[in-house]
């Protein structure tokens, strides 16, 4: 019997959005999530919004939520680290609940972690004190739930991290 390994699929990510009551998501779009993309650009409920930068999306997503929407801003670890200031400013100074679903490019559950990118994504949110959620396969989806709920209840900002982005994200 061949086992099929544990992914995450984009429509898991979707659903949980739609469950959380998600408005828009700010992200700049890359090939490695190319179908998440498109099947969020598909949905009659969800207004996608492409920025610049990484830092934008904070902006942008904030904005939103002024304006009573449910934003996410969904980025990549290398541009959440790029965008600091904007974390630090908008993100943590606004008092305001804040869902970033972040692909953690570089990590693996093995203990090599060759690349750089993930070695500081920890680290990086502990400094900042924001508190995150690994999600790696559909069976993990509902962490993106409590991810919202605990956005609610501090007003802070809470990170997915997608442990898993590169694998059922580009068919």
């Amino acid at each position: 019997m061949v086992q099929q390994a544990a992914l995450l699929s984009p429509e898991r990510i979707v659903s949980e959005f739609q469950k959380n009551g998600v408005t828009h998501v700010i992200t700049i779009p890359d090939s490695e999530t190319n179908y998440l993309y498109e099947l969020m650009k598909e949905q009659p409920w969800l207004d996608v919004i492409s920025s610049c930068r990484e830092g934008e999306t904070m902006a942008i997503a904030m904005g939103l939520s002024i304006a009573g929407k449910t934003p996410v801003c969904l980025i990549q670890n290398t541009g959440m680290m790029e965008s600091g200031d904007s974390i630090r400013g908008m993100a943590l100074g606004s008092g305001l609940p804040l869902v970033m679903v972040v692909g953690y490019r570089g990590w693996t559950r093995h203990g090599i972690t060759p690349d750089s990118a993930a070695v500081y994504t920890e680290p990086f949110l502990n400094a900042f004190g924001i508190h995150y959620y690994l999600v790696e396969h559909d069976a993990d989806g509902d962490r993106i739930s409590l991810a919202f709920q605990e956005a609610k209840a501090t007003n802070k900002p809470v990170v997915v991290l997608i442990g898993d982005e590169y694998h059922g994200f580009n068919r």
